[in-house]
């Protein structure tokens, strides 16, 4: 169908019809679509472009499923427990006083349970980034741009990661038309698992897309970190025992030196005499050895030897030998010292040789991973319950799971439902968008059905799996098997047990 584009408030016009499903209200002509691309105008009829999504656990399983034109099957498409009804497709509740828009009750081990969805719009929404590489990408609170446009900040780096805020609702609202319009359309495509390239102020372009790697200034990550230069010290100083004199782990963040670190002294390695550069921390660690950049563990220097001092006299010898390595083992160099004690360099050791291969081995392959993160705010919980506070108390007391597209959410401690998931785990194409600008996400809330009618909800609303209707527009997906199978009184049980 044909896009068609948003109108003032008013009755509807001609053949056209209004549709309600957002703010936006568009008025839609017969055959063509909203702004969102979702809904529909067909034979005067405003309806859901895309199929709703129920998840099929017998499917996932392996398990047996009702053959076609057989027995006396009655054209039922879901049977109870083994199907979980997701918001995907569901639609909104919007103008957000309406019930969501299917509350399905099934009997599972012998108790009534309820699951409420609906396709939440989330203006307040954002998405957290986490990019496994050591190679420095942009300082702390720097802008990250799409098509030039402000759409989110770098945020504190982690363990072999950088990380980025993404989004939220003074990007998407609280500066220009352009800027919410390209933020909205980011974090769409980096939630329905799309790549999206991205400039970092005074740092590199990242090329981004959930459970892939990194294209760092157009360079693919391979591997992230085995761990900090402290920690691979500790890891891998056992194997370097006698084979080499000294090893520095270059790192952007905690240099290692073998021959200081504890381990080095618990195996009995003498000193060596080596001056590194850098604020020393505590014996064997270095901070600050260089500035960060994308060379040598996250530093700026393309040669290792551009950190060490002089070698002392008194200590160091003509052919001490030397390893410098980086955390992932892609960066290394082997030297012998000359009768000046000058580093020189040398060809690799095979027994060193192996050493940095276990470096790399022990490295995990480099991935993006993308969160979505958002608020369920006042409007949406009132889908659910009459009284929306309820719904949060339930959440908070573990009778009401919570699963975005019958996937797992982590739900943060505090006011609200904010609730963050995996991109990955969740059915593809599951988040949608609305022109004002916001994405509209699914969202399920599951729990016993006496549980539901204590807090206030819309019980003339229940109706039970069975009565979806074959004929209406519906995708079966297969159930996740690294997700936990979201329809079980476990998952939502009364706090006393």
């Amino acid at each position: 169908m044909q896009n068609d584009q948003a109108a003032a408030p008013g009755a509807a016009r001609d053949d056209k019809i209004r549709c309600d499903a957002c703010p936006v209200m568009c008025y839609i002509k017969p055959g063509m679509t909203g702004a969102c691309d979702r809904y529909a105008n067909h034979e005067g009829e405003l309806v859901r472009v895309d199929p709703h999504v129920v998840l099929e656990r017998t499917l996932a399983q392996g398990g047996n499923v009702v053959p076609f034109n057989r027995g006396e099957w009655d054209g039922t498409i879901v049977q109870g427990e083994e199907t979980f009804v997701t918001a995907i497709g569901a639609g909104t509740t919007y103008p957000d006083y309406k019930p969501a828009p299917f509350i399905v009750s099934s009997e599972v081990d012998g108790v009534d349970m309820v699951t409420v969805v609906t396709e939440g719009i989330f203006s307040y929404c954002g998405v957290k980034v986490k990019i496994d590489t050591d190679r420095h990408l942009g300082p702390e609170q720097a802008t990250v741009r799409v098509e030039g446009e402000a759409v989110g900040h770098v945020t504190t780096g982690e363990y072999g990661s950088q990380m980025l805020s993404l989004g939220g609702v003074h990007h998407l609202t609280g500066s220009s038309k352009k800027e919410g319009r390209v933020t909205c359309d980011a974090l769409l495509d980096l939630c329905n698992g799309k790549a999206v390239e991205m400039t970092i102020d005074d740092g590199a372009t990242v090329v981004v897309q959930a459970g892939k790697p990194p294209i760092v200034n157009g360079v693919a990550e391979e591997r992230m970190r085995v761990g900090c230069g402290s920690a691979t010290i500790g890891m891998f100083a056992k194997q370097w025992h006698g084979k080499v004199d000294e090893v520095v782990v270059v790192d952007d963040h905690i240099t290692g030196v073998l021959s200081e670190h504890q381990a080095g002294k618990l195996l009995d390695i003498p000193e060596t005499g080596i001056k590194m550069k850098g604020r020393r921390s505590t014996p064997g660690r270095y901070f600050q050895v260089a500035e960060p950049g994308t060379g040598w563990g996250g530093t700026n220097i393309s040669d290792p030897l551009s950190i060490l001092g002089p070698f002392d006299p008194k200590v160091a010898r003509p052919g001490l030998r030397l390893l410098m390595v980086s955390t992932t083992g892609e960066h290394h160099a082997y030297y012998e010292l000359d009768e000046a004690l000058t580093p020189v360099e040398r060809a690799l050791p095979e027994a060193l040789s192996q050493s940095v291969e276990r470096i790399k081995e022990n490295c995990e392959p480099a991935l993006c991973t993308v969160l979505f993160m958002g608020g369920a705010g006042g409007s949406l919980r009132a889908g659910v319950t009459e009284n929306p506070v309820r719904l949060t108390l339930s959440v908070k007391d573990a009778l009401t799971y919570v699963t975005c597209g019958g996937a797992p959410v982590y739900v943060w401690p505090g006011g609200g439902i904010t609730f963050m998931v995996d991109v990955t785990r969740v059915p593809e194409n599951a988040f949608g968008y609305v022109p004002t600008p916001a994405l509209v996400a699914p969202i399920e809330f599951t729990m016993r059905l006496s549980d539901y009618e204590a807090l206030g909800g819309h019980m003339g609303e229940v109706r039970p799996v069975s009565s979806l209707e074959p004929g209406e527009a519906r995708r079966q997906v297969p159930h996740r098997l690294d997700n936990p199978w979201p329809l079980s009184p476990q998952k939502a049980k009364r706090s006393h047990g």
